[in-house]
């Protein structure tokens, strides 16, 4: 065996305690967070394994048995997953301001300028004045009538649409707009930058198996 497979082994068997110890302290103190029920997590990864292919039927079929409101460990990070259109509405409507904050993550810090962009920033001022901002040139944007426009027409005629193509187009095109006053620009290509930051921000980050479970 290799010295760098030596290092991982015991990387992986450190971090595998590192682990255990955090469900065990957090185990004790599960009650008095008052955390919602859920499936019991495995060390380091959680609940991870339990999503499959198709992570919305998974928490579907968890909902079913543990309810609309649910916790659930996504490796390092517990998680509250609400499924219930009754309970997204207390969370997104009722006491939207509670839960506006994002979590400060490694890579948006240094994606977007000390988590200054509107969909990392903490719920505040700043946060305000960036999402009136971005609402004004949403709603003015021509590029959002085609969306709209255009998902219409799909759903008429019954075609399957992607999504997450066309979403990725509106933002590009009112991205342009916005920093530009142009619809597109051949010497930049943005959505791929887009794609590589969504791609980083949901990265594995080898610093989270060091921080403690919260």
């Amino acid at each position: 065996m290799s010295p760098s497979e030596i290092a991982i082994l015991i990387f992986v068997f450190l971090a595998f305690l590192w682990s255990l110890l955090h469900i065990l302290i957090n185990a004790s103190s599960r009650q008095s967070q008052k955390l919602p029920p859920g499936p019991r997590a495995l060390p380091i990864i959680g609940n991870l394994h339990m999503l499959g292919n198709l992570p919305h039927r998974s928490l579907q079929n968890l909902a079913k048995k543990y309810g609309p409101i649910m916790s659930m460990r996504l490796g390092s990070k517990t998680t509250i997953v609400v499924s219930s259109p009754k309970a997204a509405e207390l969370f997104l409507k009722t006491h939207d301001t509670i839960f506006a904050s994002r979590p400060q993550l490694q890579s948006s810090k240094h994606m977007s300028y000390g988590t200054k962009a509107m969909a990392f920033s903490e719920y505040g001022p700043y946060w305000r004045h960036v999402r009136k901002l971005c609402t004004l040139q949403l709603l003015l944007s021509f590029e959002n009538r085609g969306f709209c426009s255009s998902l219409k027409v799909a759903a008429e005629a019954g075609e399957v649409v992607d999504l997450s193509e066309k979403v990725s187009d509106l933002v590009v095109g009112i991205t342009y707009r916005m920093v530009l006053g142009r619809k597109n620009n051949d010497m930049f290509d943005l959505k791929g930058i887009i794609e590589e930051v969504m791609f980083l921000s949901g990265a594995f980050n080898m610093v989270i198996m060091c921080l403690p479970y919260t």
